[in-house]
């Protein structure tokens, strides 16, 4: 009975050290599994109990607490670089045609290549428009949206 309190006990250090190195969110759970058949070796609870326990509150844990852990962390990360483009007017610099493939916009001091979101839709130079999404090096962008201003 000795070896599962060690057994526990390295796998609960384990998991939170993997854990500190990658922020996953992933191993904290199974941790927090370990930690408490490590509980239930301590008052001599039989092997299969533990690893039953283990498993279950891991799994319970992974589910029903992770999306709300990851929902309230990432609600703390900002945007950076390309993605805090996303949302804004720029100005295009170059004709926008997704059949001709070519144009361009100027956005944070820098030209971009730019699609428009809708095939058919064409935009003229000197036009603003607003940044849907970045795919790869291109920007996409669509008609512009009256409250966000051009930078």
């Amino acid at each position: 009975m000795h070896n599962a309190i060690y057994l526990w006990l390295v796998l609960v250090i384990i998991l939170l050290v993997t854990e500190v190195c990658t922020l996953g969110l992933t191993t904290i759970w199974f941790a927090v599994g370990a930690a408490c058949a490590l509980i239930l070796s301590l008052f001599h609870v039989g092997f299969i109990i533990q690893l039953i326990v283990f498993f279950a509150v891991a799994c319970v844990m992974l589910i029903f607490t992770r999306p709300f852990a990851v929902k309230y962390l990432n609600s703390r990360t900002s945007k950076t670089n390309a993605e805090a483009y996303v949302g804004r007017n720029v100005r295009v610099t170059e004709d926008i045609n997704n059949l001709k493939d070519q144009g361009h916009v100027i956005v944070g001091g820098l030209e971009w290549m730019a699609r428009s979101s809708d095939d058919t839709v064409t935009f003229r130079k000197d036009e603003i428009v607003t940044v849907a999404g970045i795919e790869g090096v291109k920007m996409i962008v669509e008609k512009k949206k009256e409250d966000n201003e051009c930078r």
